[in-house]
């Protein structure tokens, strides 16, 4: 496809919205955009819909949201037609669930696939984006959505030497199609984050050994995961409308009940009473239904640690491997806590055995196995659950270029700028709902708001004759103070992959909007009540023209 003749009164696009990214957020941006009457495109690099739930298909993948409460409640039909078979939904649940979900909407036929975007141009004089994609096209939009995902750029330990290991090798963000065979084989798991915690007792039945490389313990707690009945399936049909609802009005997008009462006002004895129901609590749970002053206060927090120590140890029997197991760097939720099934008892296994990467640190990657200071251990198979280029890693390698051929990449070499977690200044049209600085807590809750921004943002520009939109400077500013303001009182620390910390190179900055969802909301509607003030401006002008 050639660039066209930069003519700023032309409409000569292929499509107005064009949306980059079939996950959750996408193929919601794409519906939106679609309902609304704009012609529409999703470009999609994978051969399937589903994004996370397309590419992590390693073996234990699965929710650590509730189903219900994950997937898409913007039509009840939608919601009717999907029976949900666990509390938590694996992998191939989840695939399924996008699959029906573009069926239903009617939205398959709008996406490409196999066409990861490989550059996105804008042109100022004709406010339009030429965006070209690995299968060779070239598609001029006047908006895009890079509904990209916080979670899609996978990373890799910088270790010499892992391309020349010649046993089977996958990362878990990246995992095969076809299944792969761990019956008999000698298996590393490099990573012990949200995936590596999967993995491992997933496999752990099928293989003759089994090494675990970690880097950093985390705060692992019981998943709780269970089949839903029936008569469950048929309560949350018939409750639908309330459940809506709720999920709409909390700031977590979870339906968890806050705890009102703090730590110490309760007896020791109490405490452990307690600790023991939230240990046995589903998900999140953990988290939210926890003493109301958990992620805030230190003392607390260590209490409840020391509970969690306590279980770790009695679990794991063999006691040196017990206290590797133990978080030494961080209290709980100052990463993002992990959810298990029978993680720390697959320790109690003899073929399973952990490797403390601080104690002896990877030195190399060879064609047989993995060399670190206590000497090579062979292996068949490595899997690499070395985790993602949280928030930023899918925008900064797109080859976005916005007004005056400023790079994102560059534009965000300190850290991201964004409004709302959805623009950033300089790149007008342009628009990532679910990237950076959005809010912790149950994903597709927040980003439907970002999608109904966008769509609404979308809809004025066409019925008030406005071709280009853009965040004025001082308002991203503005955002971004607020960031950093409040940052401080999060309870992830900068150890965390919110800070970038598990890249290389990364600038530490805060990839979350700490203010979450209500901040958010509260923003939003502050530009709509003001219609969109300074963020309307018009093309320019070709050379020559007035």
């Amino acid at each position: 496809m050639t660039q066209r003749a930069a003519d700023p009164a032309s409409d000569d696009i292929d499509v107005e919205v064009l949306v980059v990214g079939a996950g959750v957020t996408g193929i919601h941006q794409l519906h939106r955009a679609t309902e609304a009457g704009f012609t529409t495109l999703l470009l999609e690099a994978g051969q399937g819909v589903g994004g996370v739930w397309y590419w992590n298909r390693y073996p234990g993948a699965r929710l650590d949201s509730e189903s219900y409460t994950y997937g898409y409640l913007f039509s009840k039909e939608l919601f009717e037609g999907w029976e949900w078979q666990e509390r938590f939904a694996g992998q191939a649940e989840n695939e399924r669930y996008f699959n029906y979900a573009v069926d239903r909407l009617g939205l398959r036929d709008r996406i490409r696939f196999g066409a990861r975007v490989t550059s996105a141009v804008f042109d100022e004089a004709t406010a339009t984006w030429l965006v070209r994609a690995s299968d060779g096209t070239g598609t001029r939009a006047r908006y895009v959505v890079a509904a990209t995902g916080v979670l899609s750029a996978p990373t890799f330990p910088d270790v010499p030497g892992r391309e020349d290991f010649t046993g089977v090798a996958h990362h878990t963000g990246l995992w095969p199609g076809e299944p792969v065979d761990f019956r008999g084989k000698r298996v590393a798991v490099v990573g012990t984050g949200s995936s590596g915690v999967q993995v491992v007792p997933a496999i752990a039945d099928e293989v003759s050994s089994l090494t675990v490389y970690q880097r950093t313990a985390n705060w692992c707690t019981p998943l709780r995961n269970a089949p839903l009945t029936e008569g469950q399936r048929a309560r949350l049909k018939a409750g639908f409308p309330r459940l809506r609802e709720l999920l709409h009005e909390s700031a977590s997008g979870f339906l968890h009940e806050r705890h009102e009462r703090n730590a110490f006002e309760d007896s020791e004895e109490e405490r452990r009473a307690f600790y023991e129901r939230v240990w046995n609590s589903p998900g999140f749970a953990k988290v939210i239904s926890n003493y109301a002053d958990t992620l805030t206060d230190e003392a607390a927090n260590a209490d409840w640690c020391a509970f969690l120590a306590g279980k770790i140890r009695s679990i794991v029997r063999d006691p040196a491997t017990a206290e590797r197991l133990v978080p030494r760097d961080h209290g709980w939720a100052a990463k993002r806590p992990p959810f298990v099934t029978g993680y720390y008892e697959t320790f109690n296994d003899p073929k399973v055995s952990l490797v403390d990467l601080h104690a002896t640190p990877m030195v190399r990657v060879t064609e047989k196995g993995i060399e670190t200071t206590d000497g090579l251990r062979e292996f068949d198979i490595v899997v690499w659950a070395s985790g993602f280029d949280f928030g930023t890693g899918a925008l900064t390698r797109m080859g976005v270029r916005g007004r005056g051929g400023l790079a994102l990449e560059d534009y965000w070499a300190d850290g991201p700028r964004t409004f709302l977690g959805v623009m950033s200044h300089g790149f007008p049209n342009f628009f990532f709902p679910a990237g950076p600085h959005g809010a912790a807590g149950n994903n597709p809750r927040y980003a439907e708001d970002q999608v109904d921004f966008v769509t609404d943002a979308l809809i004025h520009m066409r019925e008030h004759g406005s071709r280009v939109m853009e965040v004025p400077a001082d308002t991203e500013e503005s955002w971004n103070r607020m960031v950093a303001e409040l940052a401080v009182h999060s309870s992830f620390g900068e150890h965390s992959y919110f800070y970038g910390a598990n890249i290389a190179g990364k600038p530490r900055s805060f990839l979350l909007n700490p203010g979450g969802r209500p901040k958010l909301r509260e923003v939003i509607s502050e530009v709509l009540e003001a219609k969109y003030a300074g963020f309307l401006t018009p093309a320019a002008p070709v050379e020559g023209t007035q």
